[in-house]
């Protein structure tokens, strides 16, 4: 028998490199999403890539009699990885109620369903939000989780919390991953990060103006204190963190996980300014930013980049793509979808 693994969010960006990841593996992968920021032509796209088409049903995880009827109908989980989430930080800050209602009562319903079916093993895709504006850099996972700078930071905060609690009372074994920004796409160029309207994150939105899509690539704030007064990030290959949540998982099923929740980061531990990056896409692909630099951008923090010696020596994980490969794999998925429509 495979073992099943249900992916909450699976056919979103980081949720579906962890799907091709998982059944390149011979894992059996089920799926459960609202596509509120997907679309349901990623399960073919996965399906080409690894010549399996996932299990799927679109599920609102706010719905607590919708879940418990799932859980029913689907036995067997042996472990969760749960990505499903509202993730953009600016809009969380103009609509606070909308992430805690999803963010949290999707966790809650889900903790709810694995506790009534004994399913032990989880792993909580976090972020680096939670650690705010930190005192030292680089950042380890022992630094104090600060007052987050937006509602959507809080959720990721008030979300670990939750699992650790219910970790504490031993019915559950999780792993949160703390990760940096992930980038990148599938080599295939047949997934990668979907952005509506205006982008949210700035790789899409270089790409995007880089394309001709947009005229202009506005830069969130010239005056930080950074070497170039740009905000600082560590930006790592979504495929390396899709990887990630596979040793993370595998270390729960195993049974050898030392604490019933862990934390990690994931990163490169390195630092880049929003201006290294337009340079590094220029160098990697030939192509001038049209950018200018505008006011700040609410809830957004500094500078922010991992201390990654947990997760590379306790965890066993290590991040292996370097930028240029990072900016490359992000311009094909562009031209990928250019040709598309």
């Amino acid at each position: 028998m495979k073992t099943k693994i249900l992916v909450t969010g699976g056919t979103g960006y980081i949720g579906s490199h962890t799907v091709v990841e998982l059944q390149q593996l011979g894992y059996d992968v089920y799926i459960i999403d609202n596509l509120s920021n997907s679309k349901i032509d990623v399960l073919d796209k996965i399906e080409k890539i690894t010549g399996i088409k996932p299990n799927f049903e679109k599920i609102e995880m706010c719905d607590e009699q919708a879940m418990l009827d799932y859980f029913k109908r689907n036995k067997n989980i042996e472990a969760v990885i749960h990505f499903a989430a509202c993730l953009q930080v600016d809009e969380s800050v103009r609509l606070p109620l909308k992430y805690y209602r999803n963010n949290l009562q999707s966790t809650v319903n889900l903790l709810d369903c694995m506790k009534l079916h004994s399913i032990s093993n989880l792993v909580f895709s976090s972020s680096c939000t939670v650690y705010g504006n930190p005192d030292i850099l680089p950042v380890d996972e022992k630094a104090p989780v600060k007052k987050a700078m937006s509602p959507y930071g809080n959720t990721k905060q008030m979300g670990e919390e939750i699992i650790e609690n219910v970790c504490n009372t031993k019915l559950l074994n999780a792993i949160t991953l703390r990760y940096f920004n992930p980038i990148g796409a599938h080599d295939s160029s047949l997934i990668g990060e979907v952005q509506h309207g205006v982008p949210h994150h700035l790789i899409p939105y270089i790409t995007e103006t880089a394309s001709g899509k947009r005229a202009m690539l506005n830069v969130f704030g010239g005056d930080y204190n950074t070497s170039d007064g740009t905000c600082v990030r560590d930006y790592i290959h979504v495929v390396d963190i899709a990887k990630a949540h596979i040793v993370a998982i595998e270390r729960l099923i195993n049974k050898n996980n030392s604490e019933n929740f862990e934390v990690y980061n994931i990163g490169t531990g390195l630092g880049y300014s929003v201006l290294d990056i337009i340079n590094a896409f220029e160098k990697a692909t030939s192509i001038k930013i049209n950018y200018q630099i505008v006011d700040r951008r609410p809830g957004d923090v500094e500078a922010v980049f991992a201390d990654t010696n947990l997760a590379n020596n306790k965890l066993g994980w290590r991040a292996e793509r370097d930028m240029e490969n990072m900016m490359k794999t992000a311009w094909n998925w562009e031209l990928a979808q250019k040709n598309i429509h």
